[in-house]
């Protein structure tokens, strides 16, 4: 080259004394400050504002990142740089290298959520397909990983461009922590706070591989596909009940005011108790029948059926012995019990009768 070619060239650069970044606007996570034909002089200014930071790039290779404040450009302030230059005795200048600027702000209320329910392993329920969805929030904490990760060389990097791979690295990971949290789904639902902030501290460690921190996840919503919810609904349905013959006894002494109103009075809730309670003691009988384990078939004795002693046939009852019964009786008014009839107090729960 000529020697009016190099002072050509000279003239053309353009020597930076001030190197900022002001954003025009929201979503830009990583910008390169415009290099061509430009170089940065000793002594040159570098200012990064607040929920900014700043790195230089030098042939592909990070060096040094600044925080906020005011920077001058020498051998104290680029250390790395100085070593990657191969400036053994002083800082050389004018010098080029890549400068990019990263927003550090929260990027808030992002969302997340599973479009197909996810299988996980409970503890009361065995595998369990749920759906969840929040918002997280997050930021970048280090350029340098960011850079060499993520934004590259480009120009300008926006969040719009990260945020399906961090939903889709949220959602991958989610089965994980929702089986390492430890936690049965029926608590899950009732304390999802406590189970946000486990799941938000089992997924910090695949933000961190990328250059960024995760500051909030939480968990809004956690539901199951309606078939299963309808199954949970049915076994909180019997918990609730819990003892069929207690239960059936309180729905019957709910029933005597209204029995009471109608047409017969008071005199059709006896008939009622009694149904009541029968059927609570032919349930509860059935229900016992089936939890014990089979018996064997008795076996006739030798010789065949014996007779009664005497050989006298079995007595038929008499047919009005259990009118006779009932009509000696009635019903507490209070536990519904059958009692004398002449009694003034109930023989159950002591309570005194009319």
């Amino acid at each position: 080259m000529s020697f009016g070619d190099t002072v050509k060239s000279f003239l053309k650069k353009q020597f930076i004394d001030v190197i900022h970044w002001t954003e025009p606007e929201d979503g830009i996570l990583a910008w390169r400050f415009p290099m061509q034909d430009m170089e940065i002089q000793n002594g040159a200014k570098l200012t990064v504002r607040e929920s900014q930071m700043a790195l230089f790039v030098n042939e592909g290779q990070a060096a040094d990142a600044f925080g906020p404040g005011l920077f001058t450009l020498n051998t104290q302030t680029l250390p790395l740089l100085t070593n990657l230059m191969n400036w053994d005795k002083m800082f050389q200048s004018p010098f080029k290298s890549d400068v990019y600027f990263f927003s550090t702000r929260q990027q808030v209320n992002q969302k997340w959520g599973t479009q197909q329910p996810i299988t996980i392993r409970d503890k009361e329920f065995g595998a369990v397909r749920v759906r969840a969805f929040g918002i997280y929030s997050w930021h970048i904490a280090d350029p340098k990983v960011f850079h060499q990760k993520v934004s590259g060389t480009r120009d300008v990097y926006r969040s719009a461009e990260i945020e399906g791979q961090l939903r889709g690295t949220l959602i991958g990971r989610m089965s994980d922590a929702f089986a390492e949290s430890g936690i049965p789904f029926l608590d899950m639902a009732a304390n999802q706070h406590e189970m946000s902030q486990r799941i938000g501290g089992f997924l910090a460690q695949s933000f961190a591989e990328m250059g960024l921190a995760l500051d909030t996840f939480v968990v809004e919503n956690l539901s199951l596909p309606d078939e299963l919810q309808k199954r949970l609904d049915e076994r909180i349905s019997m918990n609730m009940i819990g003892d069929m013959g207690r239960y059936t006894q309180y729905q019957v002494a709910q029933s005597i005011p209204i029995a009471a109103a109608n047409e017969g009075g008071i005199a059709g809730v006896g008939a009622g108790l009694a149904a009541g309670f029968g059927m609570a003691g032919q349930m509860t009988a059935a229900m016992g029948a089936a939890m014990q384990p089979p018996q064997p078939p008795q076996q006739p004795p030798p010789g065949g059926p014996q007779a009664p002693q005497g050989g006298a046939p079995p007595v038929a009852p008499v047919a009005g012995a259990a009118a006779v019964s009932a009509a000696d009786t009635k019903f507490c008014q209070e536990c519904g019990q059958r009692i004398p009839r002449a009694s003034k107090f109930c023989t159950e729960c002591g309570k005194p009768q009319a």
